[in-house]
């Protein structure tokens, strides 16, 4: 019991020790797709970090769950740039939002930051009908505001079929 109970207060002694060096979050807002070297932002400058130190203390971005990279700093000047292609359909599939979470890791004294980077859908795909042609037969004596059904497209960004309800005269 006494044993439990020293683990417990270790445990929560280190969380606050670690919670020192977890300085702040940053999130910044990407459109899928950009150009390899693209600049997301500076990193340095939005946390007051000195960029000559960078290097020293072998700053570096490492992804929650991935070992692939999507994102790389340069150590000269802060600049968080894109390292790979960022397909958000590909990342994220259906989810309405999608964010990737990094942390930027400075070491000599040690400091966690938590980056965010909320990739914005592009409209890179189109809608595809099932058939090339849509054909109506309208009657001369049709109203005006009248509405006729179409056919639903697919449409991969938004991985869902949208119906076009109809078409008015």
């Amino acid at each position: 019991m006494n044993k439990r109970r020293l683990q417990s207060q270790h445990g929560i002694f280190f969380f606050f020790v670690l919670m020192q060096f977890a300085d702040g979050d940053l999130t910044y807002s990407i459109q899928e797709e950009l150009k390899h070297g693209s600049v997301i932002g500076n990193i340095a400058q939005d946390l007051g970090l000195d960029v000559g130190k960078l290097a020293t203390r072998k700053a570096r971005v490492e992804m929650e769950g991935s070992e692939k990279q999507y994102v790389g700093i340069n150590l000269k000047n802060g600049n968080l740039f894109v390292t790979g292609r960022i397909d958000r359909e590909e990342l994220c599939g259906e989810k309405p939002a999608c964010i990737l979470v990094y942390e930027l890791l400075l070491e000599n004294p040690l400091e966690l930051h938590r980056l965010s980077l909320q990739v914005q859908d592009i409209n890179d795909n189109q809608p595809i009908f099932p058939k090339d042609i849509i054909k109506l037969e309208i009657r001369e004596s049709t109203g005006k505001g009248a509405r006729y059904r179409i056919n639903a497209a697919h449409d991969a960004d938004i991985a869902l079929c949208c119906l076009v309800s109809s078409v008015i005269l």
